[in-house]
């Protein structure tokens, strides 16, 4: 298909992404013709064209092999990177564009491999034809710009619609990560799943346990970061899928929240999701969004009945940071990543022992040091998880907050609570119990900073003096 077949929005499309890629592409494409090669833009790189969203991160695929892409951009990139060789990838930087280009390939799992055997192709239709979605199976061959579609893309992206090139069967056993790669391309674009490939997804579900815990946890990571992660969500959950790579989210299902406000835990801690990202600033917060999805997930092993009919959950944040971040670490995330949203799990409930405003700065202090540096995002979770349909509750919960934070600011001009920290350093603590480094530094260290959250700022004489009179009940130093 050439480019005059295409409607008048889709050649400006086309012709916005000539703009910006020119001469790159053009240099490219003469490169490897005058060597006999093909090269094509390909997949998500020619899908954004279309969605408006041209980046700086182009695919291209060849039917060159690796060894030889390498011989000819060797002098024509700036820097190259072979990380993903092994898989027939050479990526390339050429002034502010990275390019990773691609041998023509087909891929496949044994049934108890994790890894894929890939095998090269000599065609871009055979190519495009492995490709996962039809709207990823779209190309122009470089440098002729001639628009490639053997499986219908652009009526699916018209459509918003994810449809495998082939049977969707035969892809999804080709490569098990795809269906998760539905649900995720889900949440980035607001498309739905064909009912095809849906119900393959549905009955094939296990399959996806021979996947890499790598692998996984990248697609759920960006699956959570999209747009729309409650319809992804929602798309693992209903496939089974979830119960193999998340299975504390299906879970909250069979659960009703403490205050009998909502269908279940699971429908509360999606909408606590999406009012998080509401509250977010400067785009996606995975920390925030992936604590505001599992903040409750301890709610199925603590749930407890209670006389008149109550139900109860004690002590569920304890068990929710628990397991948060024993899933977390089971999917290989960074570790500070399961460390803070760990912590905002375990914190999420402690603004509820508010009350109306009676806390002494002392509990406002130890709340500010216990969050650390997720004090704003605690902030905005503790918000997000008002989900009570009563009105005038919810707007007393909000005023409440208001007034927290509005202590927080002010005893934070008052003495740097982002900083709090004993009144007396270590050399200091030595000097005033005449003592060597040991444990026992460690005991008035504590002892101090307890003191300091306590009354606040009191001053060094002060505090020395209290640090003796400690000393002393204890039996410590001269």
């Amino acid at each position: 298909m050439s480019l005059s077949n295409l409607t008048e929005n889709q050649r400006h499309g086309m012709s916005e992404l000539f703009r910006k890629i020119a001469p790159v592409a053009d240099e490219l494409g003469e490169l490897f013709a005058a060597r006999g090669y093909q090269i094509a833009l390909v997949g998500g790189s020619v899908r954004d064209v279309f969605l408006g969203r041209i980046g700086n991160d182009l695919d291209l695929t060849t039917d060159a092999r690796p060894e030889t892409v390498l011989e000819l951009i060797r002098d024509w990139a700036d820097s190259i990177w072979t990380i993903g060789i092994d898989f027939g990838t050479v990526g390339v930087r050429k002034g502010g564009w990275l390019l990773e280009i691609t041998t023509y390939r087909s891929e496949s799992y044994d049934p108890k491999s994790r890894k894929p055997d890939v095998v090269y192709g000599d065609t871009l239709e055979g190519d495009l034809a492995r490709r996962d979605f039809a709207v990823n199976a779209m190309a122009l061959r470089l440098p002729s710009r001639e628009f490639v579609d053997p499986h219908g893309g652009l009526d699916d992206l018209h459509a918003k619609v994810l449809r495998t090139p082939g049977p969707p069967e035969r892809s999804f056993d080709d490569d098990p990560l795809r269906m998760l790669r539905a649900a995720r391309f889900a949440s980035q674009l607001g498309f739905a799943v064909d009912p095809a490939a849906f119900a393959a997804m549905t009955a094939m579900d296990e399959r996806i346990e021979i996947v890499s815990a790598e692998r996984i946890r990248e697609e759920l990571d960006k699956l959570i970061c999209g747009d729309h992660p409650r319809e992804g969500l929602r798309i693992l959950v209903e496939s089974g899928l979830a119960a193999h790579v998340l299975p504390e989210l299906p879970k909250l299902r069979l659960e009703i929240d403490e205050h009998h406000r909502h269908k279940d835990v699971y429908e509360h801690s999606l909408i606590v999701l999406e009012q998080a990202i509401d509250l977010e600033e400067s785009g996606p917060d995975r920390v925030l969004r992936w604590a505001a999805l599992l903040h409750d997930v301890g709610k199925p092993k603590t749930r407890r009945h209670e006389s008149g009919g109550r139900v109860s959950f004690h002590h569920h944040e304890v068990v929710g940071a628990q397991l948060a971040k024993k899933r977390m670490t089971e999917l290989k995330f960074p570790k500070d990543v399961v460390a803070d949203v760990s912590r905002l799990v375990e914190l999420h409930l402690r603004f509820h022992g508010y009350g109306t405003g009676e806390w002494t700065d002392s509990a406002v202090r130890r709340y500010v040091r216990d969050a650390g540096h997720l004090l704003e995002r605690l902030h905005r979770l503790t918000r997000a998880d008002c989900t009570t349909r009563n009105t005038r509750k919810a707007q007393a919960l909000s005023r409440t907050y208001d007034q927290l934070q509005e202590r927080i600011a002010r005893l934070a001009d008052e003495e740097e609570l982002g900083k709090i920290r004993p009144e007396l350093d270590g050399n200091e603590i030595q000097e005033q119990l005449g003592v060597p480094p040991g444990p026992v530094i460690g005991l008035a260290y504590k002892f101090l900073l307890e003191m300091r959250l306590d009354r606040g700022v009191i001053g060094k004489e002060a505090a020395a003096e209290a640090l003796r009179e400690w000393a002393r009940e204890n039996g410590i130093g001269s």
